[in-house]
């Protein structure tokens, strides 16, 4: 299925749908990077220790970690590739250098996400496990919303958007 607008296809929640269970993915490592301490970074910290998780800081958020946005994005990326954090948190101004940089560390799969609905579908389409996030354009509200959606989003078992997760998995290898 090629057209990601229609049927039960479409991200976010679901008309008829019970609401998620955020507290099934509770007590994950997820490692967080910020090139600037910003009141954001911060509440996306405190947030996602509320809702149970481990939090490990790079960048602005750490006193001993380079805050550059290049390195503090691709220190919290490696955690995830390497299997020592579940997943991670990378935010700079606009969000777009900090998933560049997390999508060059090989088995990540970084979505820059605007809204609760990008982050359902990078979750549901792309099986993300780095969340890309702008410190200019993310609001304390809007940071609950794709938090919530991101913690709901599972991959799908969607046979065509499996493959295409399989392919960038290869590309990660150079393989066509």
């Amino acid at each position: 299925m090629l057209c990601r607008g229609r049927d039960d296809r479409t991200p976010g929640p679901r008309p008829h749908a019970p609401p998620a269970d955020l507290g099934t993915l509770r007590d994950m490592r997820i490692s967080v990077s910020s090139d600037m301490d910003e009141p954001v970074a911060r509440s996306l910290v405190a947030e996602l220790r509320a809702r149970g998780h481990a939090v490990v800081t790079h960048g602005a958020l750490n006193p001993e970690s380079d805050p550059q946005w290049a390195a503090c994005s691709a220190a919290a990326a490696r955690e995830v590739a390497d299997g020592t954090a579940d997943q991670a948190v990378v935010c700079c101004w606009t969000g777009t250098g900090a998933s560049i940089a997390a999508n060059k560390v090989p088995g990540v799969r970084a979505a820059l996400c605007t809204d609760g609905y990008t982050a359902d579908g990078a979750r549901r389409w792309n099986d993300a496990n780095v969340l890309a996030l702008s410190l200019r354009l993310t609001s304390e509200p809007l940071l609950k919303e794709i938090l919530d959606a991101w913690f709901a989003g599972e991959a799908s078992d969607d046979a065509e958007d499996r493959e295409n997760v399989a392919r960038i998995g290869r590309l990660d290898l150079r393989e066509p």
